[in-house]
């Protein structure tokens, strides 16, 4: 029997070097610190607008949308408010910024949910 010819003919195989982009480690810590204190700055003032909205809402029930106009305001000169702070809001990407409002919002909902009930303020009759 006759042998079969080899119709594939193995090519060489490529050369690849991985090649890491260049890392600048001082601003990824500038960066990362930014973050965190622009964080916790956020996490004050969703306190502070929670606390707000519930005394609102405890003086009169029907003002439970003065608490959210004060909270989406807020939302809204966030950027200002952290440079009057003087904090660089330009280090942080937008996801990040975004991340930090709807961490403002659900924060400051949950203060005044949690202020609103019975061991804090009493309902309003």
């Amino acid at each position: 029997m006759a042998k079969k010819k080899r119709r594939l003919v193995e090519e060489p195989a490529e050369e690849y070097e991985f090649v890491p982009a260049e890392f600048n480690e001082r601003e990824f810590i500038l960066k990362d610190l930014y973050g965190t204190k622009i964080l916790l700055l956020v996490t004050v003032l969703a306190i502070i607008v929670g606390i707000v909205a519930a005394v609102i809402y405890g003086s009169d029930s029907s003002l439970w949308y003065a608490g959210m106009i004060i909270s989406f305001a807020t939302v809204a000169t966030m950027d200002k408010i952290l440079i009057k702070a003087g904090l660089r809001v330009d280090m942080l990407d937008m996801k990040t910024r975004l991340g930090n409002y709807l961490l403002f919002l659900m924060l400051a909902l949950g203060v005044c949910i949690v202020f609103i009930n019975a061991p804090f303020l009493s309902p309003p009759l």
